[in-house]
């Protein structure tokens, strides 16, 4: 017997709901409407394990059917089915009593668990994309009839007995002119490969050809061959991905194959993979691999894939997990996270902070266990992910106490240390009249080559801090160590990086200091440069240019944060010491010439040397340089 009815909403329409609260891309359709019908052949499996159902659960399946000419798009399941009743109760009595109610009601239902099976409600997604929905079901318990369900996005619909001789649902969409998108082949096939890749049915995707008979020779209960619609083979997901099972049963070239499988793109292996199995106090599977990460930060992110029961959710995890976390690749996947609500209610979720601190601990466990058991691997490696383990010391207080045991800092002989081995080999001879350690650095050994090359023939050691994150770093290491001060090389000459009692003397009066000064700041950009006559070895250059240390790091730090705050450094000009060795002969014979010409030429001789080691003479003062040089050597 045919029944017309209204679907218990109190709203003249359900679109608006559906399409401005429920679900911000209306992709979404395709995931909810293939979870439901996963769920449903879920169902089958549960009753048939606690003896309330005998079914056959062998060739369990999920089907979409794109039917272009017909404009339908066809979710077919062989799952657990309804009866009249069941259809009327999870479909028709959604007491909502309006919209605000709706979503309100929505977002707060069961949100420990996730969406899936839920399927008054997902059901409803269809409407975002369809003018009209059939629903096709027959239920798996003995004797049920088949029932049809049929709605136009209105309260109203109707519902009646309907032809169907295999068992499960068919919901049928007829795309709205809005919408026809969908209707395009490889649009299906991309929504399918993003959301339901690694769904524990079979999902298999095709268009509509015939209606032939079953392969399996399956009859109905009047004897006959049941037909079935002929589709093409494209199972489009792995329904047992590398993360639901036990690490005890997969070797390396199986996490390998599935990182290719995430990223079909990615042409190298990653480094090291940490396999998260976890079950209280929370749910909680997934493999997060270490790509390699240089000092690229913002093409890394992005790169993992968050599921809540194999149901793809987001790839833009930042926020949900700690951000040092989002510069690795992988999966993670917690029924325990929901499936459909906003990022804001993501990130004051308890589950998911708790699943976020225990990620954090895990990945700290891991590479304390890798540095220990092989120091050796451990370095090899440790160019290819000191990136993402400086932004998590940086980030994560909890991270960086961990960290630090672990955390290397390789010197110019590309020796390795942590920063408590270093600090101790160093402190004897780095210690300044202060009684402070200071640690002496290059960004670039090539460029700082000079500067590098005084200080290891002084005996002192060296270390190579470079890439985008060091200012923010040795800050940070400075604050926590406050015996312990950071200098790069060229920040000033090395007899002030490393100030002892005893001081090298001038050989040149007060007077003689007062007048060279005034000569080089004549030829000298005064605003750039400032000029200052210092007591260093005859063996040092004449002339060193310098840069504040800590004018420097706070630029750097600026340009990597952008932040307004430190804008008061942005604005100011570039600025340089401008070092004269008063030891040295060829500063003396600039005091002894007597003619301008020759005492200038040979100040800025001296001055372009200086700025050319700095990388700093360019264009036509280059230019000038050389043929002032050739000139000399004539």
């Amino acid at each position: 017997m045919k029944k017309k009815g209204n679907i218990n909403v109190k709203t003249e329409n359900i679109f608006p709901i559906i399409k401005q609260f429920l679900y911000s891309d209306h992709e979404i359709f395709l995931r909810e409407l293939v979870s439901n019908a996963v769920d449903a052949t879920q169902k089958i499996k549960t009753l048939k394990t606690i003896g309330e159902l005998d079914a056959n659960i062998k060739d369990l399946r999920v089907e979409v059917i794109l039917n272009k000419e017909k404009k339908t798009i066809t979710i077919r399941d062989n799952g657990i089915g309804m009866t009249d009743k069941e259809l009327d109760k999870y479909i028709n009595q959604i007491a909502f009593s309006g919209a605000e109610e709706f979503v309100n009601k929505y977002k707060d239902a069961n949100t420990k668990n996730s969406i899936i099976g839920h399927f008054g409600l997902g059901f409803y997604s269809a409407f975002m994309v369809a003018k009209e929905v059939e629903i096709i079901t027959k239920s798996q318990k003995a004797n049920s009839k088949p029932v049809k369900w049929i709605c136009d996005g209105s309260p109203n619909f109707t519902m009646e007995e309907a032809k169907k001789k295999t068992k499960g649902t068919d919901i049928v969409l007829h795309i709205a002119d809005d919408s026809t998108e969908f209707l395009e082949e490889s649009r299906i096939l991309t929504i399918l490969n993003k959301y339901c890749k690694f769904l524990p049915v079979e999902i298999k995707f095709g268009t509509k050809i015939d209606k032939i008979d079953d392969p399996k020779g399956k009859k109905d209960d009047k004897g006959e061959v049941v037909k079935v619609d002929k589709i093409s083979d494209n199972i489009i997901n792995n329904t047992k991905p590398a993360w639901t099972k036990f690490p005890a049963n997969l070797k390396d070239e199986h996490y390998k194959s599935f990182y290719k499988e995430l990223y079909p793109m990615e042409f190298s292996d990653p480094l090291f993979h940490i396999h998260l199995n976890v079950d209280f106090p929370f749910n909680l599977t997934g493999i997060l691999y270490f790509p390699k990460l240089k000092n690229n930060l913002e093409v890394q992110k992005n790169k993992i894939n968050l599921y809540s029961n194999q149901v793809f959710i987001t790839d833009n995890v930042e926020n949900i997990v700690p951000e040092f976390l989002t510069l690795l690749h992988g999966v993670i996947d917690s029924p325990d996270i929901p499936l459909n609500v906003s990022r804001s209610y993501l990130q004051a979720d308890g589950n998911v902070k708790k699943i976020a601190s225990h990620i954090t601990k895990k990945v700290a466990d891991k590479l304390s266990r890798m540095f220990k058991k092989d120091r050796k691997d451990f370095e090899e490696k440790w160019d290819d992910i000191k990136v993402f383990i400086e932004y998590g010391m940086l980030t994560e207080q909890k991270f960086f106490d961990k960290a630090k045991d672990f955390s290397l800092y390789k010197n110019t002989n590309s020796q390795y240390y942590t920063f408590s081995e270093f600090t101790e080999k160093v402190k004897a001879s780095q210690k300044n009249k202060d009684g402070k350690t200071v640690i002496l650095y290059t960004n670039d050994p090539k460029e700082q080559h000079s500067f590098v090359k005084t200080a290891t023939d002084k005996g002192y050691e060296v270390l190579e801090l470079g890439g985008q994150l060091i200012s923010h770093l040795i800050s940070r290491l400075e604050a926590d160590n406050t015996d312990i001060q950071f200098a790069r090389v060229d920040a000033e000459i090395i007899d002030r990086l490393i100030e002892k009692e005893e001081s090298t003397i001038s050989k040149l009066s007060e007077k003689e200091q007062e007048k060279l000064t005034k000569m080089i700041e004549e030829e000298v950009d005064k605003e750039k440069f400032t000029v200052q006559v210092q007591n260093m070895s005859v063996s040092d250059s004449p002339i060193v240019i310098t840069q504040s240390e800590f004018m420097r790091r706070m630029k750097e730090q600026q340009q990597l944060s952008g932040s307004g705050g430190m804008q008061m450094f942005g604005s100011m000009p570039e600025s340089y010491n401008l070092a004269i060795n008063s030891n040295h002969d060829l500063i003396s014979k600039i005091l002894e010439e007597k003619t301008k010409k020759k005492r200038t030429n040979l100040i800025n001789q001296l001055l372009d040397l200086a700025l050319l080691s700095q990388g700093m003479l360019k264009g036509e003062n280059l230019t000038e340089f050389i043929s002032r040089s050739v000139s000399l050597i004539k």
